[in-house]
């Protein structure tokens, strides 16, 4: 018997979605039902290429309750601007979560991994920031301009600083994001000033060296680590992850292997099993319980979050993409 399967390349995502607030609310859901249990959510299959400068990572989860479940590939290859090429691409397949039978392909190029990042960054600030009227952002990347996106709709600010080792990207980046939000944005060669000053700060690096430093905390501070999605690398001094009033995970086993808590138990600290950001969704865990506490959200990136977008992605687009019969 024959079914039909849609195909929507880059071009009809970005044409029919964005980052808005039903996006946000939907990874939030996503969040919320890996805490209830029931989510079936293997380990992160992840390469990493040294070889060529390139890593890749398969993710996947199925939900109760939603109708799809997406796998997603996600391959980096740092050196492709040299020949013209994009660094990332990548596609995502949404299968039918009671027969398997494949529903969609999303050629995205990374598009809706983007999204869905951006969008668990908003749902940390949502449930963890104080009152921000200064966000700091720490790097220059796409994840820079989308985090500073999703933290204003959440938390709308006055005030964006933007750090990165290039001050010419940082440049170009804080004008991108006072264009996008209508905060006052501007760059900074001072990472420790930006921390000081921000109520929230992101980063959004592919560090293997902390940029962000266990003396820069201040009372009133969230931080949300985004970067640090692979072993070798680390955003936040190990000492800041173990300062914090409250540390989050997104997901446990991953922050263990992946994350900042990698780190940090790797210096000895942190030896206790930290809750995860579902879990403070859905009350289970006590959040920012003032505004003086410092709090940081350690985001590895989470199979439930493509399930989220590949499934929001679907019913979004209506009857865009082509259609095949297999």
């Amino acid at each position: 018997m024959s079914h039909e399967i849609r195909i929507l390349t880059e071009t009809q995502l970005r044409a029919t979605l964005d980052l808005d607030l039903p996006l946000i609310d939907r990874v939030e859901t996503a969040f919320a039902a890996l805490a209830r249990g029931g989510v079936v959510m293997p380990p992160v299959l992840s390469m990493h290429l040294p070889q060529v400068n390139g890593e890749v990572d398969v993710k996947t989860a199925w939900v109760p309750g939603l109708e799809g479940f997406a796998l997603k590939v996600s391959p980096g290859f740092f050196d492709n601007p040299t020949l013209g090429l994009s660094s990332l691409n990548g596609l995502m397949v949404l299968l039918s979560a009671s027969t398997g039978l494949v529903q969609a392909v999303f050629l995205d190029n990374g598009y809706l991994t983007d999204l869905r990042t951006a969008a668990a960054g908003a749902v940390a600030a949502r449930h963890l920031a104080p009152e921000v009227r200064v966000c700091g952002i720490m790097g220059t990347g796409v994840q820079a301009r989308l985090q500073a996106r999703a933290a204003y709709l959440v938390r709308p600010y006055r005030h964006c600083l933007v750090w990165g080792r290039d001050p010419e990207k940082a440049r170009a980046c804080a004008a991108d994001i006072a264009r996008a939000t209508g905060a006052r944005a501007q760059a900074t060669h001072d990472p420790e000033a930006l921390v000081r000053r921000s109520q929230l700060v992101i980063t959004t690096t592919p560090s293997t060296q902390p940029i962000l430093r266990a003396e820069w905390l201040h009372p009133g501070l969230h931080i949300t680590a985004m970067g640090s999605d692979q072993a070798g690398k680390a955003e936040l001094e190990p000492e800041a992850v173990a300062r914090a009033d409250l540390y989050v995970c997104d997901r446990v086993s991953q922050c263990e292997t992946m994350g900042e808590l990698r780190a940090a138990r790797a210096a000895g600290l942190m030896a206790d099993e930290p809750p995860e950001l579902g879990q403070v969704i859905l009350g289970e865990v006590a959040g920012r319980r003032s505004a003086e506490e410092v709090t940081i959200c350690d985001l590895t990136g989470t199979g439930v979050q493509d399930t989220a977008i590949a499934t929001y992605a679907l019913e979004a687009t209506g009857g865009a993409g082509t259609l095949i019969e297999t």
